[in-house]
């Protein structure tokens, strides 16, 4: 029986498929709907071509991941193809049937291929979350900046009812007001104008509470132990956690998980010269996460901050330390993804240590720990 290697062109209403042999003859290609029935005549139609031995998929969090998770739940072999650079595409042109061809040379010669995310656990309900938090917080933002600016142009004797109070104070205050009889049309537009954008800043603010709440619940779900080392958030945590998706042991080594995070340097030498630069690829929202997990190691754990001053002394930059950390903080978090440890609640560490008869500077201190 001939051994088949699959590619497949993913796009949003439909997927173009192409199948060869181990030995790159063309065997078949054809068109399918994006749905359950289209995955499952695609799947009837490389399968019976020979004994599969993998697909190479486009977009495998994106168009494809509807198609990505079906294979998976089939016991098929799935890699992620990564679009052929424009260069060979002009040399080749550009059709459907061309680029599923491509995706399936791509698979069987097995360069540049990923391992694709599963997408089918918690973490992809992280994910979800995690999203729409993150759109909730922008339009946030957008609100309040439009409420202050229009708090600039407004009427003086409106302005100056605001003017010197916070911006929970101003939102608060904005909500509350009511329409004024008698009051010029200008001034009576922006009044209710602004108990609008106050009272969907409101809105907003429950929103994400309430995304907070189920983050948290989700992270501590999948992995307590992440979120309970110091200076990982809920948020940044739900993060980390994302970039390495649902099926952790894709990722190869803690060198990997660097890179895909951003944070490795990258070899920058020629003829005498020996030299790293930053690494600017990679996942840049889970770089964000590192780095405001080492600001806020920088600002309150002792430990950091002995660090950073013994680098200070070195002649190192505020910035490099940072990137020396976020590298050191991706390898922790790296094998708390992919080693998962069980994290014992406060109480129950209370009742150890209070069973050792230890006050909590003795228990820091026999743990290697800063006092608290």
């Amino acid at each position: 029986m001939i051994q088949v290697v699959a590619g497949v062109d993913t796009h949003s209403q439909t997927h173009h498929c192409a199948a060869v042999t181990v030995t790159g003859e063309h065997l078949a290609d054809a068109q399918f709907p994006a749905t359950r029935p289209g995955y499952e005549a695609l799947q009837a139609i490389i399968t019976c071509k020979g004994d599969l031995v993998r697909v190479g998929v486009e977009g495998t969090n994106s168009y494809g991941a509807g198609l990505t998770r079906h294979l998976h739940a089939h016991g098929i072999t799935v890699v992620e193809v990564i679009r052929p650079a424009r260069t060979v595409r002009r040399l080749k042109g550009k059709s459907d049937p061309i680029d599923a061809y491509t995706a399936a040379h791509a698979a069987l010669a097995d360069n540049d291929t990923v391992t694709p995310k599963t997408s089918d656990s918690t973490v992809e309900a992280i994910r979800v979350v995690h999203a729409g938090r993150r759109s909730a917080l922008k339009a946030r933002t957008e609100v309040i900046t439009q409420i202050k600016s229009l708090l600039v142009t407004a009427p003086e004797h409106v302005r100056g009812e605001y003017r010197g109070l916070t911006t929970q104070k101003v939102i608060r205050k904005l909500a509350a007001s009511r329409a004024r009889s008698g009051a010029h049309e200008v001034e009576a537009f922006t009044r209710s104008t602004l108990k609008r954008l106050a009272s969907r800043y409101m809105d907003l603010g429950e929103e994400i509470s309430a995304y907070d709440q189920e983050l948290e619940s989700l992270v501590m779900e999948t992995n307590p132990a992440l979120i309970a080392t110091r200076g990982i958030s809920t948020v940044t945590a739900s993060q980390l956690l994302i970039t390495a998706g649902d099926n952790a042991d894709r990722l190869r080594s803690e060198a990997a998980f660097a890179a895909l995070c951003g944070t490795s340097p990258l070899p920058a030498s020629s003829g005498k010269t020996t030299r790293h630069r930053l690494n600017r690829g990679g996942d840049r929202q889970a770089n964000a996460a590192l780095h405001r997990i080492g600001l806020v190691r920088m600002a309150t754990d002792p430990g950091t901050k002995e660090y950073v001053a013994k680098r200070s002394s070195e002649g190192k930059t505020r910035k490099d330390i940072l990137r020396c950390l976020k590298r050191s903080i991706a390898r922790e978090v790296f094998h708390l993804i992919t080693n998962p440890q069980p994290v014992i609640s406060g109480p129950e560490l209370r009742q150890r240590r209070q069973k050792l008869g230890l006050n909590l500077t003795q228990a820091a201190l026999l743990l290697d720990d800063h006092p608290p």
